[in-house]
């Protein structure tokens, strides 16, 4: 399978740059899996589509302030060389936590982040050090500071937007779901973007079980494929965690008949990674590298909500994976012909 198989063109002024003012007015492309068929609805809409005895999979993890900008502190007794880019602004992008102040950063530029580097931020508030270089150039860093390391976060750290979203954010709290709950993510589960609590609420009234799930989003969902045979692309791993509970639900579902209804490529991710070879749901927690492509069987998801995802992506892989590639393809086409709004703020899809 090649990358380019996943390919398809997409004008730029349909990659959303605002989310709506109504999280539930944006637009649904509902996709019949096995037929190819395509309805054209209302998000708030989803609710003809659910029926008492499914359960809904959210991911409830939270999106924190991991894009810092600071400045390379300059070394006494390096050469001027190594100090040319002093006062220069590095970038970095927090993945996830390692140890208590010690995170696996994404940096820019990364040429002059070498081991050793320290790097000030809101004027000496945090001090990060790089410690070393991990796979694909990651670096591990740890900080220093004075007090409490999420309120400094909160304090210096800005909304990590995808790099195709050039506007400003006004309001950061419209790049969480409404039940985001636990710190860890370097992106948003856009999928869950479109629920109010009100249509949430709708929801469990019909009889829809609603199970949460965690999975804290890093590189690995959006790191993009480099390489031509899709089989050859390495997966980073993310966190996940799935309490007693919860698994619980999803697997009354499943015994009992009803559709398991992911919320999100991270939830189906999640579910998927989790299951054992019966389909049967393992509480627990640990670290995911799953990576979903045509000709995986799924083991727990039944329907997938979702955005519209980049070309040549592992998500338009996964979706690929649950439609046929054809069907996504072509309602791809269909999406654009009818101008939805596409990426993180954009649209959604609904497939059954």
């Amino acid at each position: 399978m090649k990358k380019q198989d996943f390919y398809y063109d997409l004008p730029q002024e349909l990659i959303a740059q605002d989310p709506l003012v109504d999280r539930s007015s944006s637009r649904l492309l509902v996709l019949d899996k096995n037929t190819g068929d395509v309805e054209h609805k209302i998000f708030k809409q989803i609710t003809q589509y659910l029926k008492k005895g499914d359960c809904l999979v959210i991911n409830n993890t939270k999106v924190i302030p991991a894009r810092l900008i600071g400045e390379k502190i300059r070394e006494q007794n390096s050469l001027p060389e190594e100090n040319e880019i002093h006062g220069a602004k590095i970038e970095l992008l927090l993945l996830k936590r390692r140890e208590n102040d010690i995170w696996e950063t994404l940096v820019k530029p990364g040429k002059k982040a070498k081991p050793g580097t320290k790097i000030s931020f809101g004027e000496g508030l945090l001090i990060g050090e790089i410690i070393d270089i991990i796979e694909d150039g990651n670096r591990l860093v740890k900080f220093n500071y004075q007090g409490i390391f999420e309120e400094i976060l909160d304090r210096l750290g800005e909304m990590p937007l995808p790099p195709y979203i050039t506007h400003e954010l006004v309001d950061k709290n419209r790049y969480q779901t409404i039940y985001a709950k636990y710190e860890g993510s370097a992106a948003a589960p856009t999928a869950g973007l479109h629920f109010t609590k009100e249509l949430l609420a709708e929801i469990r009234d019909m009889g829809v079980e609603i199970a949460n799930v965690t999975l804290h989003v890093g590189l690995g969902t959006f790191r993009p494929v480099k390489v031509e045979n899709i089989l050859e692309h390495h997966m980073h791993s993310e966190f996940y965690q799935i309490f007693k509970e919860e698994a619980d639900k999803i697997n009354e579902t499943k015994k009992t008949g009803g559709r398991v209804i992911c919320v999100g490529t991270t939830s189906c991710r999640t579910v998927e990674s989790a299951a054992d070879e019966y389909g049967m749901l393992q509480a627990g927690s640990g670290d995911t590298s799953i990576f979903i492509y045509p000709g995986y069987h799924f083991k727990v998801l039944d329907a997938l909500i979702t955005n519209f995802h980049l070309p040549e992506s592992t998500l338009m892989m996964l979706v690929s994976a649950l439609a046929g590639r054809e069907n996504i393809m072509a309602a791809y086409q269909q999406a654009v012909e009818e101008r939805y709004r596409f990426f993180s703020f954009g649209d959604a899809m609904l497939i059954q």
